[in-house]
């Protein structure tokens, strides 16, 4: 078997004290307890020798060059979960006929290794952002600044001062939430000519400026951090990107998270192929959303929009009658795919206003076609399967094909960078 390398925080630690001239059939006792601890899928064990020490017997033993061949203390130092620790103490006790062995809780703060960090974390993070950068200034006006962010298809911009510092951030929930945009940025790129004049007509009406709804203060990375900072900061504080500053807080650059996803797997490219002893790369399965946001095949348009406001997500699963996933369907795809005359009635119910009312189903609104991996796929190819594709979720399917859970690239990332 191969080592479980999801352990949990509160986990179990044991401590045993032998003889460096302790023997078990023939050979070292700490040898043969290292074998009966890998043998147990004990996620690892470190032998300390120690420089000086008595025991059972009250005998003081030294590390000095003329006692060299004295039987100094040895110290085997195990830590996994109280079941792991249980089972393995069930064979280590008989085998430490003259000794200590004690148990204490423990809170594991991380475990990983080099087979679960694909990711370059010491390159420096100016390497990796883009730049130069499109900003927005505080007292441009939120008509001015939407009809920038449409232009330029970002939803989220870095707000500078005249001295080109990083004061703010807005993105199109900031305009949704405090400006009365009736869209995200993604619906009203689809959106007919018609609705899209009457909304930039009522943000021209508005004499709220910039400063007045942009998020702040703003989570920033410093130019001198290294990628593996700045990707921990992205996962702590579940965002998408991180505007870049020097010394001054001026804006030198952006990193999303994507731009570190491909680092992780140019790396993996890069470096020599490693013998990975088996289960030791995290599977999608250990990591996957098992709450899939979901509707069947045949819900109707008020079943649909109902879904996408009760999750709070941007898109949907479609599946059909044995839960296979079919197809995705987004709220752009809603508002793109349905008659003109609905679509009015389909932005206020995505705001909290009433169902909409439609006979057309999620298979007729889907785009079909789903990525899709088994629960056993390693989460590097699961990164590269998505970038390649230009995909944000994975569906994780069973033999059957049918759908037990969700990866997208937040999940990837905080795998890959916290291990």
């Amino acid at each position: 078997m191969s080592p479980d390398l999801s352990i949990q925080k509160n986990a179990k630690r044991i401590c045993i004290y032998v003889g460096e001239s302790d023997r078990w059939r023939g050979k070292p006792l700490y040898a043969a307890i290292l074998e009966t601890l890998k043998a147990n899928s004990l996620a690892g064990a470190t032998v300390v020798r120690g420089v000086a020490g008595f025991g059972a017997h009250s005998r003081i033993h030294t590390a000095t060059i003329v006692r060299l061949s004295e039987d100094l203390p040895l110290r085997i130092e195990v830590i996994d979960s109280p079941e792991k620790i249980a089972k393995a103490l069930e064979t280590i006790i008989p085998m430490v006929r003259e000794g200590l062995i004690t148990e204490d809780d423990v809170q594991v703060i991380r475990y990983t290794h080099r087979y679960l960090n694909p990711l370059p974390a010491d390159k420096p993070i100016t390497e990796v952002m883009t730049c130069p950068v499109i900003t927005l200034d505080p007292q441009m006006t939120i008509a001015q600044a939407w009809e920038r962010m449409l232009e330029h298809s970002i939803k989220a911009m870095p707000v500078v001062n005249e001295k080109q510092q990083v004061v703010g951030i807005l993105t199109d929930e900031d305009l949704i939430h405090r400006a009365g945009l009736q869209q995200h940025l993604s619906v009203a790129a689809r959106l007919d000519q018609l609705l899209h004049d009457k909304q930039l007509a009522a943000l021209r009406d508005s004499a709220l400026r910039v400063v007045d709804v942009m998020t702040r203060p703003v989570i920033t990375a410093s130019s001198s951090e290294s990628l593996g900072i700045g990707a921990a900061r992205l996962v702590k504080h579940s965002i998408k990107r991180l505007p870049v500053v020097d010394g001054s807080g001026k804006l030198v650059g952006v990193v999303a998270r994507v731009d570190i996803l491909r680092q992780a797997m140019d790396m993996e490219t890069k470096t020599p192929k490693l013998h990975i002893p088996g289960g030791a790369a995290l599977s999608v399965r250990q990591v996957m959303y098992a709450d899939i946001p979901a509707v069947p095949a045949e819900a109707d348009l008020a079943a649909i929009v109902s879904t996408l406001v009760e999750t709070g997500m941007r898109r949907l699963v479609v599946v059909d009658a044995q839960n296979r996933p079919i197809g995705l369907i987004s709220d752009s795809d809603v508002v793109s795919r349905i008659q003109p005359r609905q679509r009015s009635s389909v932005l206020d119910a995505l705001r909290g206003g009433p169902a909409p009312s439609g006979d057309i189903r999620a298979e007729k609104l889907m785009s079909p076609g789903v990525l899709t991996a088994k629960p056993d796929m390693s989460l590097v190819e699961a990164a590269k399967t998505m970038l390649s594709q230009r995909r944000k979720w994975l569906v994780v399917v069973d033999e059957r094909g049918k759908a037990i859970g969700l990866v997208d690239r937040q999940i990837l990332l905080g795998a890959m960078t916290c291990g």
